[in-house]
C-alpha cells in the first residue's frame, strides 16, 4: 500500500475524516466500477450501484482492512462478494464476457470484429469462477495472490482457474477459428 493512501485510511479511522474517504474513493473509483460493470455484462446502473454499496461497506468496516494486501485488493474483494450476493438474490449466471481481456494487432489477418466476438462467445462458455479469475488477472493486472483474496478461494485455486480458463479459451478458439 502506498504512503498516501496510508494516510488517508489513518485519518478516516482516527479523525473519522470524510473527505479522507473521499480521496479513496476517487482513486478508486473508476477501476472499480469498470471491474463491476465487465462482472454485471455492462449494465452500468446496477455495476454503479454495487459499487457505491461497496465503497459503503468499505467506509463502514474500514477498521477491519489489516493492510497486508493493497487497498484495491480488499476493496474489490468486497465488491466482488457484494456482486456474488446480487447474484443469489436474482439467480444469475456471474461474470458475463469481456472483451476488454482481447487485445487485437493492427496487422492480424482477422478482423477485431471477428476476433471480439470469437471470444466473447468462448467466454461465454467458461464456468463463472475461471472468467472472474481470468478477468480479475488479467482485466484488472492482480497478481494470483490478490485474485485469491478478491475471490476468497486459495491461491492454488485461483492459479487452477486461470490455467483451465486458458486451456479451454485456446481450444475454443482453435475451434471457432477452424469453422471460419
Amino acid at each position: 500500500m502506498d504512503t498516501r493512501e496510508a494516510e488517508l485510511i489513518a485519518r478516516v479511522l482516527v479523525q473519522d475524516d470524510r473527505h479522507a474517504f473521499a480521496e479513496l474513493v476517487k482513486l478508486h473509483q473508476s477501476a472499480l466500477r469498470a471491474f463491476l460493470r465487465r462482472l454485471v455484462r455492462g449494465d452500468h446502473a446496477f455495476a454503479d450501484d454495487l459499487a457505491q454499496e461497496s465503497f459503503i461497506e468499505a467506509y463502514r468496516n474500514l477498521s477491519s482492512f489489516r493492510g497486508d494486501a493493497p487497498f484495491k485488493t480488499w476493496l474489490f474483494g468486497i465488491a466482488y462478494n457484494r456482486f456474488r450476493q446480487s447474484l443469489r438474490a436474482r439467480r444469475e449466471q456471474p461474470v458475463g464476457p469481456d472483451l476488454a481481456l482481447l487485445q487485437t494487432d493492427a496487422e492480424s489477418p482477422v478482423p477485431a470484429s471477428d476476433l471480439r466476438h470469437d471470444l466473447g462467445e468462448a467466454l461465454a462458455e467458461l464456468r463463472a469462477e475461471e472468467r472472474t479469475a481470468l478477468q480479475l488477472c488479467y482485466g484488472e493486472g492482480l497478481s494470483h495472490e490478490e485474485a485469491a483474496r478478491v475471490m476468497g478461494c486459495p491461491l492454488g485455486t485461483v492459479k487452477s482457474l486461470v490455467l483451465r480458463a486458458k486451456q479451454r479459451l485456446r481450444g475454443l478458439l482453435d475451434a471457432y477459428s477452424s469453422t471460419s
